[in-house]
């Protein structure tokens, strides 16, 4: 049987693009046809890539490269500024594609369920990162009033919060941040930002890459303590770890390195201290944070840690909680609450009884949890649309109710709600109206000279004017 399906994705993030690169690839060399959109609620495609990642790590934005290939080819048709569930029902979409992909990532912050997380100065880590990469549905102002900050997380966007925090606005200019993330990052008094993981060194969640750039930023030493060495010491799992993984022993060098003597002398102007073996306990204050309370913990053996009685008080007026990001439900699919997922097996979409509800699917942190690096996905969506395409074979997806052979008839359902959606043609044009910013831009003296690629537009009006716009002069 020749195959001939139209699917709908939703997500336009690393997850989707690839789901839908995979599906197209799939179909095509079994001879068949097959029909994609990419929904994404932004203006802009990209997901985690424009707005996930620090601006200042242009090795890993590099990938939009291949993303942009992806999407240039024609194979997947972009529908922009798009909400599903208030746009457009799921239901809708079930009417109109023999199959739906959810691949919406995951966008919140887990909780740090502490006495006084929720003292004004206490903020979670998603919510700043969508602040300083320009999310066009945040404030655009953040409250940078502490001079001295806890992060707390050993993960990557630990790391990331903790960089930019403590980095000169002046060393930004080279990336796409924006310019009222600049001005607000100008304002910051900070002089010290403490990273806190509950594991030792050697059981940090950190790249090597990620780990190295921090001795790296200009005017800010990196302090690590002895005292956390110490306690880490004859750690069994810590030295298997450290045998068997090389990305481990790289970083384990790093971290050993950044170690001084005692009466070691540091000139920069702001410091990163990292601290490991410390629980988190309590966010101490009246009205703001003014510290936090931190249980001193020890290794296990096995990998975990347990606390040790021992106590100590870090004085801070900010904390940004770093422990994970969750996913958030849609309307119309099953969500598991403690997982922060669709449910499914191998992307299949189930029900409460583990029915496989047919023709859903899921792929990316919507489908698995928030784990892995960008490039993970890419098995991830081979496995969900390998499934896909053999229930197609099998003849066992629902039938599309609504006849939209020439692929217009969504256009004409999003007009009649005024929806305004953007498309391939439109993101071109805003891509282009980006980088015209970043040749344009005249830094101030005392910056020096700055070479700036794109300035990133940040209103989703503007973004949707200039999109909407240049997509009928984009040829």
């Amino acid at each position: 049987m020749t195959l001939s399906l139209r699917v709908a994705i939703i997500g336009a993030g690393p997850a989707g693009i690839y789901a839908g690169n995979i599906l197209n690839r799939q179909v095509t060399e079994a001879g068949g046809e097959v029909a994609i959109d990419l929904y994404e609620s932004l203006p802009a495609p990209y997901g985690l890539i424009r707005y996930g990642v620090a601006p200042d790590h242009p090795r890993i934005k590099g990938i939009v490269n291949s993303l942009h290939e992806m999407l240039d080819a024609g194979t997947i048709r972009l529908i922009g500024n798009v909400e599903v569930g208030r746009d457009v029902t799921v239901a809708e979409l079930q009417e109109r594609y023999d199959a739906v992909i959810f691949a919406t990532g995951a966008l919140r912050d887990a909780p740090l369920n502490i006495p006084g997380i929720d003292l004004p100065g206490s903020y979670g880590a998603a919510d700043f990162v969508a602040w300083y990469d320009g999310h066009p549905d945040v404030p655009r102002t953040w409250p940078l009033e502490a001079q001295s900050i806890a992060v707390i997380g050993n993960g990557n966007v630990a790391l990331d919060v903790a960089r930019v925090l403590a980095k000169h606005p002046k060393d930004l200019l080279s990336t796409d941040v924006p310019a009222n993330v600049v001005e607000g990052l100008e304002a910051s008094p900070v002089t010290d930002v403490h990273v806190f993981g509950r594991r030792g060194p050697g059981h940090v969640k950190f790249t090597p890459i990620e780990l190295r750039e921090l001795g790296e930023v200009p005017d800010v030493d990196v302090i690590v303590y002895d005292a956390d060495f110490e306690r880490a010491a004859n750690d069994p799992h810590a030295e298997q770890l450290f045998a068997s993984n090389n990305q481990v022993k790289v970083m384990t060098r790093t971290l050993n390195g950044w170690r001084k003597p005692a009466d070691h002398e540091y000139t920069a102007s702001r410091r990163l201290h990292l601290h490991f073996l410390h629980a988190p306990v309590e966010v101490l204050g009246t009205d703001a944070v003014e510290a936090v309370r931190f249980e001193l913990t020890r290794p296990v053996g096995d990998g975990s840690v347990e606390g040790t009685g021992e106590f100590t008080d870090i004085p801070v007026q900010a904390i940004y909680r770093a422990v994970g990001y969750a996913s958030s439900p849609v309307d119309g699919v099953p969500f598991d609450e403690r997982k922060a997922v669709i449910p499914n097996e191998g992307g299949r979409v189930v029900d409460a009884s583990g029915a496989h509800l047919p023709g859903v699917y899921a792929t990316g942190w919507i489908k698995r949890g928030p784990v892995g690096l960008i490039g993970h996905t890419k098995g991830d969506a081979l496995e969900t649309i390998t499934n896909l395409v053999a229930d197609a074979a099998a003849g066992s997806l629902p039938a599309a109710l609504v006849d939209a052979a020439d692929g217009e008839e969504i256009f004409a359902l999003l007009d009649s709600r005024d929806v305004a959606y953007t498309t391939w043609n439109g993101w071109l044009a805003l891509d282009a109206h980006e980088r015209a910013l970043g040749e344009a831009f005249e830094a101030p003296e005392h910056y020096g000279d700055v070479v700036r690629e794109r300035v990133k537009v940040v209103a989703r009006d503007e973004q949707v004017g200039i999109s909407r716009d240049g997509a009928l002069v984009v040829s």
